[in-house]
């Protein structure tokens, strides 16, 4: 008999499946504090929490049945990973459980902000019968620009499409196929700032989606653009959100986050009259909170009974002979995914893998994962990606995962080679581990190079011409970016080639650009790997 702990309040409704199960007996003990859990905690086989218990190494460690930490939501903040891992104990959550429920939220917002109704509302409550001030635009026909095709954007298209709207939509793994399947158009960001009537993002806030909506496509953006976010505070820019409503760019803006939450009382969205705003609300109904038990206890009782499951977001245990040899590489493995992830245009359709040498006599799939989330992560966010969900996310979005495997390495002991594949183009990165140097890059594309992957790189293809290194550092220390390492690879004098450069800081995109115009210099492209 399998005993489960609800550490937090969770209805009824939502932990039905591990009730009625005649294997699982369910305690629910709410509010005990870490003292209480350390006592009783090495009873139970599985432990079932919201936000409120914060799960640390102590609690694991006097878990001495312990199999499985089942988090009732999508963070798992306060949850040790760590110590899960550590001891072999399983982390699940429920990713899925707020998709409809967030989608709803947007289409509430997206006709709030289209009709003026909580402004329209004030005035009508406070006993102003105001019709003129308040002329709102219809749906159908306008343009919905939705950035981000994931699990809440693709519902979103979908009920837009049922308002009789046209859907433009971005994302950095949207193909084609997919598009048409959808029904919608694959555009770019560009496209939709400077097409859309309406636009709606469902991105991840990433170090390449903060802001990803500023100042730059407020400039070109379609005048009478209404916005909604319902996804994180930090992908729009706010104070040039507020610009952009000041001068009339923007007609409208719903948001239900913030960059800071709870916003300071004095935030401009909060007395702004083209803003409306909600208190992160996203997956706040009772369908959802019941859905993401449901999806928990459904996991938690798969997990108690050896059965396949799904949304672990820690570690598997690995044997320990496997470990030994994979381990070493697994942040080389992550890093070369997120590098070639950087490089690639156009949607990712397939990630293959080629392990050679003594990598090929073993196991290689956890190492596999940190590779495929390399590759996710630069989009998806880190915190959304690990190396339990990586394969499962890397199938949501149709990439076709290839693995091969082969005992000669040329030159090296073991070597790894990433390969990306979009519609447009392939990109190709191959790295291993050197004695005495740790990780490095030994190959990008058909060029040889010996790049230790970290920290700020810039990748430079150009023309082997005399002078061109020269005119790059000149131009990067007249912009106060010193070069700590350079490599370049060539395969013929006066041919193509590239350079790599290590840089102490990041380059501006407008840096970036001018690099570009240099002569016999073809493309320029910042890598961070962090």
């Amino acid at each position: 008999m399998f005993k489960v702990l609800v550490s937090d309040p969770i209805s009824d409704l939502g932990i039905q499946k591990l009730v009625d199960a005649e294997d699982v007996t369910v305690d629910k003990k709410p509010g005990l504090s870490e003292d209480e859990l350390v006592a009783i905690i090495g009873d139970y086989d599985a432990l079932l929490v919201r936000s409120q218990t914060r799960v640390t190494a102590r609690i694991m460690d006097a878990g001495k049945s312990l199999k499985v930490v089942g988090r009732a939501g999508v963070g798992v903040d306060n949850i040790d990973l760590e110590a899960a891992t550590q001891r072999g104990i399983i982390v699940i959550n429920a990713p899925d459980g707020n998709t409809i429920t967030t989608c709803e939220h947007t289409f509430a917002m997206m006709m709030a902000v289209a009709r003026h109704i909580p402004q329209a509302y004030l005035k009508t409550v406070g006993g102003e019968w105001d019709r003129k001030s308040f002329l709102g635009v219809e749906l159908r026909g306008k343009i919905l620009g939705v950035l981000g095709m994931g699990r809440i954007g693709s519902e979103v298209a979908k009920r837009a499409k049922a308002f009789g709207m046209e859907i433009w939509g971005y994302d950095p793994f949207l193909t084609e196929e997919r598009a048409e399947k959808l029904g919608i158009r694959m555009s770019s960001v560009d496209d939709i700032v400077r097409n859309a009537d309406f636009m709606t993002v469902h991105t991840p806030l990433t170090p390449e989606t903060r802001h990803m909506i500023s100042r730059p496509q407020f400039e070109v953006m379609k005048k009478g653009m209404r916005i909604v976010n319902c996804a994180r505070g930090g992908i729009i820019d706010e104070l040039a959100l507020v610009e952009a409503a000041d001068q009339g760019i923007v007609a409208g803006a719903a948001f239900d986050v913030f960059e800071v939450e709870p916003p300071a009382a004095d935030h401009p969205f909060l007395n702004h009259p083209k803003i409306i705003v909600t208190p992160h609300l996203g997956a706040s109904t009772v369908e959802a909170q019941e859905n993401v038990a449901i999806d928990v206890s459904e996991q938690v009782l798969n997990i108690l009974r050896d059965k396949p499951f799904l949304n672990a977001v820690n570690m598997p245990p690995i044997p320990a002979n496997v470990l030994n040899k994979l381990q070493p590489y697994f942040g080389l493995g992550e890093k070369l995914g997120s590098f070639v992830s950087q490089l690639i245009e156009g949607a990712v359709e397939e990630i293959s893998v080629s392990y050679a040498g003594e990598l090929a006599e073993v196991d290689t799939q956890p190492l596999t994962r940190y590779i495929v989330r390399g590759v996710l992560s630069h989009h998806l966010g880190a915190e959304q990606v690990n190396v339990v969900n990586s394969l499962h996310l890397a199938k949501g979005r149709h990439v076709n995962i290839v693995v091969s495997n082969s005992h000669a390495a040329r030159d090296f002991t073991n070597s790894i080679t990433v390969v990306l594949r979009s519609k447009t183009a392939t990109r190709l990165v191959t790295g291993t581990m050197l004695t005495g140097y740790g990780p490095r890059i030994v190959q990008i594309d058909r060029f040889t190079v010996d790049v230790a992957p970290q920290g700020n790189l810039i990748l430079v293809s150009h023309n082997d011409k005399p002078g061109i290194i020269g005119s790059v550092g000149t131009l990067l220390g007249d912009n106060g970016v010193n070069i700590a390492a350079m490599q370049v690879g060539r395969e013929l004098e006066g041919g193509a080639a590239i350079m790599v450069l290590t840089v102490d800081k990041g380059a501006s995109k407008e840096l970036i650009a001018k690099l570009v115009e240099l002569p016999d210099l073809n493309k320029a492209k910042e890598i961070n790997l962090y």
